[in-house]
Parts: structure tokens; sequence; C-alpha cells
């Protein structure tokens, strides 16, 4: 297998958060926290990933301090992966990728699942990119301000 090489030192915030987060597997694991998993056999129930693979993810989320290793909530003896702060802020990355989704990989009328407001029973609204004064901004209002080479 080839080892990936690390992005940690990069100098680009994407960069350093693919290192984390940059495999499909670990986004479909997220993902299933924030549905509710919390078990090895759940996320590999629903993954159908290979438990070797599932269990290097797991074990990168967490030293990543994107998961938490906790006792099982049911008292067994079993443990569970709970989101950390960390990990619940990942929310809009995985709810942009979502609505990029829908957006791109489904025809118009072809049904799929749908992120609902459990307060108000509604679809989630769109995300939005909005400059400092409120304004909406895409990709030509922007310009990354790079960092002097140390």
């Amino acid at each position: 297998m080839v080892k990936r090489t690390s992005l940690e030192g990069a100098a680009c915030p994407v960069a350093r958060s693919l290192d984390a987060i940059g495999d499909w597997w670990s986004l479909l694991i997220v993902r299933d926290a924030f549905d509710g998993l919390r078990r090895f056999g759940e996320f590999q129930k629903s993954l159908g990933v290979a438990k070797n693979i599932l269990s290097d993810r797991l074990r990168t989320l967490v030293a990543h301090g994107i998961l938490a290793v906790a006792p099982a909530s049911d008292g067994s003896a079993y443990q569970e992966y709970v989101l950390t702060d960390k990990g619940r802020a990942l929310f809009p990355v995985i709810v942009g990728l979502r609505q990029w989704g829908e957006d791109h990989y489904y025809a118009s009328a072809e049904p799929h699942s749908t992120l609902i407001d459990r307060k108000r029973g509604q679809p989630v609204r769109r995300l939005e990119v909005r400059a400092q004064d409120g304004r909406p901004i895409g990709p030509e209002d922007t310009v990354v301000q790079k960092t002097a080479a140390a």
C-alpha cells in the first residue's frame, strides 16, 4: 500500500484539513456520526467498508480530535465513537457536500434523502458564503491572501 504524504505542515488550510478528513471513508464516517451512529459495527454495516480500513479511519479521526472514544452509552463493555466539538464543526462541510451533490449528481425529479430541521420539520436552507457586510459572494469575489514564505 502506498503511504500518503502528510499535509500537516502545508501553508494552505484546505490542505491541512484534508490531512485529517481527505478521503471518502472519513467523511462518510463523520456523516454517519451526525446521523447518530456510534459503534464500530454500526459504521461497518452502514458503509460496507472493510474492518481494517474502518479501524484505520476511526483511529485517524480520533487522533485528529474529530471523534472521541467513550464508554458505551448503554453501560455495556463496548466503546463508542462520538463527535467532538471539532468534529461537530464539520457540519457545514457535510451540508455543503450534500447540497453540491444534490445539485450536480441527481436528475431534477430523482428522489434522494433530504436534510430536515428537527424543530420546524422543513428542509434545511441552502448554504451561502457571505462577505463581512452580509452580501452573498462567489469565487469571482474573493482572492486568497497568502502568507510570506518563512
